[in-house]
């Protein structure tokens, strides 16, 4: 009985000293509550900062392209001056061939996918603090007609623009992912020079990453194909400016001593040999259907254009270039094989006040803006035929598993008269006389200049057709 007391009050004794701990312990919290309150605020504040952050870094793909689009505004409106490269032979912005930059690429795109549609072949040419993506130094495929920068072009605003399509905005070309897209694979470009002038573009981008190895040309050098060791892939230049059979009788310098004779019906063995062995091909016709030519067809003269003096009827080029784009879209929508084709529109020119032969010039230093100025009629007859003929075959080789994609360049092109070479598609024109007469380039781009920027909607073409068409 005396042990069961005295437990008990040992349990008490314990009791009163718990509750006394249990107490101080309260007071010291209460007392500490008092002397600093912001204490408990700090921790509220950090898991509202914490949550807020949260959402933004996960906000959707759609916000994040109206923010770009915003950006792209502003930019826009500010374009009262434009940067000037210190000299010719600026030195490009390097690019980063991280994967944190091929990966950054990857996500703009994808955001860009998941955005409203838009039209990639309207818009405005807006202003590029980047500048050049290349420059004569950096890139050794450049041909002396293209190389304004060697031959004394004295300004160099035209190098700071970018295409801007209506209502959206298009990544920069990324040589590191395109490149890694193309391995094991090859890619021609078919056509005339412009074609020409369009793969020395590419190649010289490209070139950034991987220097291309010449592996091939004609003997008029002409027709060209490199290849990237590294990722095993070859680009070739298919000289072809009729697309169809043609003898043509021209020096380099476009000096004729025949009309050309013209196989409408049949297709220029050329490229036609080459193309099984092809992943990807843009392709294109234009210009030269305007010179003076004799129609054949069955074996047969049947017409001709601008062959005045001749007892032949003519059929105007329009009757031959509509045939000649027939004959190689049903070619291609017809064949087993099925790389991707790009169908380029035609490329106008901006000679004013005559044309190459009569004293025409480009003078232009800024690009025109959307509506002030008008396509030529040639150039308007040119493409018509073209996206009647492009419908026709789409709609056929959607059928039986042709992949064609319009690469309609004439638009933004026609917006760019301070891009050509003009009189520096010759080594200091003026150089012993300031009053030089001099023949002038008002058709061709220089390099670097307007016809980068082609690359750039080839790319989203390649990654995101799906979002034009």
């Amino acid at each position: 009985m005396v042990k069961e007391m005295r437990l008990d009050s040992s349990v008490v004794k314990h009791k009163h000293l718990f509750v006394k701990f249990a107490v101080s312990f309260l007071l010291v919290g209460f007392a500490f509550r008092i002397l600093y309150p912001d204490s408990f605020r700090f921790s509220i504040d950090l898991e509202e900062t914490t949550s807020t952050d949260l959402e933004e870094t996960t906000s959707t793909p759609t916000s994040i392209a109206q923010d770009t689009t915003t950006t792209t505004t502003t930019t826009t409106d500010t374009d009262s001056s434009l940067p000037l490269a210190s000299s010719p032979t600026q030195t490009p912005l390097p690019f980063d061939s991280s994967e944190d930059q091929t990966q950054a690429f990857q996500n703009e795109t994808d955001s860009e996918s998941r955005a409203v549609k838009c039209e990639i072949f309207r818009g405005d040419w807006i202003p590029d603090t980047s500048g050049p993506r290349y420059t004569n130094e950096s890139c050794q495929v450049i041909e002396s007609h293209q190389n304004c920068m060697k031959n004394g072009r004295p300004d160099s605003a035209y190098l700071y623009w970018r295409w801007h399509p209506k209502d959206c905005e298009i990544p920069r070309f990324s040589p590191e992912r395109f490149l890694n897209l193309m391995r094991n694979k090859s890619w021609a470009f078919i056509g005339d020079s412009i074609s020409r002038n369009h793969v020395q573009s590419l190649l010289c981008i490209l070139s950034q990453v991987e220097k291309p190895v010449e592996v091939y040309h004609d003997e008029e050098y002409r027709s060209k194909r490199w290849h990237f060791p590294s990722h095993n892939f070859t680009i070739s230049v298919i000289w072809t400016p009729f697309l169809i059979k043609a003898d043509i009788f021209e020096d380099m310098n476009g000096v004729s001593s025949k009309e050309i004779q013209l196989n409408l019906d049949k297709l220029d063995k050329v490229w036609t040999d080459q193309y099984e062995s092809l992943d990807y091909v843009v392709i294109a016709g234009g210009k030269w259907f305007l010179k003076t030519a004799i129609y054949h067809e069955n074996n047969t003269v049947s017409g001709c254009h601008y062959c005045h003096g001749k007892n032949l009827t003519d059929l105007g080029f329009e009757y031959a270039y509509r045939k000649a784009l027939r004959e190689v879209l049903s070619y291609i929508t017809g064949s087993k094989h099925k790389p991707v084709v790009f169908v380029r529109t035609t490329t106008p020119d901006h000679f004013e006040n005559g044309e190459w032969f009569s004293g025409g010039y480009c003078n232009r230093t800024v690009p025109f803006k959307e509506g002030e100025v008008d396509m030529k009629d040639v150039d308007t007859v040119m493409r018509s035929i073209e996206l009647e003929e492009f419908e026709k075959a789409a709609e056929t080789g959607s059928n039986n598993g042709a992949v064609l994609k319009l690469l309609d360049t004439t638009g933004l092109s026609l917006l760019r008269p301070d891009g050509h070479p003009g009189p520096y598609r010759q080594f200091q024109p003026f150089a012993e006389d300031k009053n030089a007469k001099v023949q002038t380039d008002c058709l061709h781009w220089c390099l670097p200049g307007p016809i980068d920027s082609w690359n750039d909607v080839v790319m989203e073409l390649l990654v995101n057709g799906d979002k034009y068409q």
